[in-house]
């Protein structure tokens, strides 16, 4: 006698379910997959594009679809590109070491010496009002203060403390220089205090409890503990100075020369595979440069 057993609905709410379960691995890169989009449509594939384009021939009129390598070899044997090249990492180490120097200065009197969370929140949000206003706007702003009868010479003039204005103050290397340490101080400021405020309190008091100095203190305790700060202000005051034109070309008043404005000029002349060669040296100097910061001090504990 064979025996028929139905089971019943209630009795079918009762078994567990088997539930699909992912490998951790493949969860792991569908999480991943909508960044790995974002950034490859929006940054790997155009730098592709320029890495491509840098090998087509082009006239006067038009570009060619082409394998050359003469835009590659006319820009790394000319000594003019040399010169640029070298001009553009003279502004990035000069801004770079005032920077630091100022930038480190703020941070640590925000940090140590600024009492109360909120006077410290509303002093940064101070430094942050400038970038309120375009860059342009506050690059121009310098033009009436450094020119032949702005407000500097005309104070010195009028004082008596000279007896002519300066004329090296606008359009030259010193106003350049001058304008992008304005610009970018911030970005050296803002990962330095953020670094400083990480800081045990304790161990500037052990420190002071074992008879260190205040500049033992600084030079053995906080500038060790801060270099992953200085280390991502670097990274970002470097590569915006080594890619800015408009502060070069404005206020050294065409008398100075940098690779983004040689590239500005060449894309002005329609010769863009010439200045895709280019962008694609500039990159690799670039990545060059921050992977021997990365050498230097890790930064993962900051990120």
């Amino acid at each position: 006698m064979v025996t028929v057993r139905f089971i019943g609905v209630s009795e079918k709410k009762d078994r567990p379910e088997r539930a699909f379960v992912l490998p951790q691995k493949l969860v792991s890169y569908i999480q991943a997959t909508p960044l790995f989009l974002i950034l490859g449509f929006f940054l790997l594939l155009p730098i592709i594009m320029i890495a491509v384009v840098s090998f087509w021939d082009y006239d006067f009129a038009q570009m060619y679809p082409d394998f050359v390598t003469f835009n590659y070899t006319e820009t790394i044997g000319s000594w003019v590109t040399w010169q640029t090249y070298i001009n553009t990492l003279k502004f990035a180490a000069i801004v770079w070491a005032i920077t630091l120097f100022c930038g480190f200065w703020v941070a640590y009197f925000l940090a140590f010496h600024i009492r109360t969370t909120t006077m410290q929140m509303v002093l940064f949000l101070i430094c942050t009002v400038p970038f309120l206003t375009s860059n342009i706007i506050r690059m121009i702003s310098w033009i009436p203060v450094l020119g032949r009868n702005g407000l500097v010479n005309s104070a010195l003039v009028g004082t008596g403390i000279l007896p002519a204005p300066i004329e090296w103050l606008l359009y030259s290397d010193f106003a350049v220089v001058l304008a992008m340490v304005h610009l970018y101080t911030l970005f050296m400021v803002t990962p330095i205090f953020n670094t400083l405020m990480r800081i045990d309190k304790s161990l500037i008091e052990a420190a002071r409890d074992a008879g260190a100095s205040s500049w033992q203190i600084l030079s053995n305790v906080i500038i060790p503990l801060a270099k992953p700060g200085m280390a991502i202000g670097t990274i970002f005051v470097v590569t915006l100075v080594m890619a800015d034109f408009s502060t070069v070309q404005v206020m050294s008043g065409g008398q100075s020369a940098s690779v983004a404005l040689m590239m500005k000029n060449q894309m002005s002349l329609l010769q863009y595979p010439a200045a895709a060669a280019n962008a694609v040296i500039l990159l690799i100097l670039v990545l060059l440069m921050v992977a021997g910061i990365l050498r230097i001090v890790d930064i993962r504990k900051e990120l």
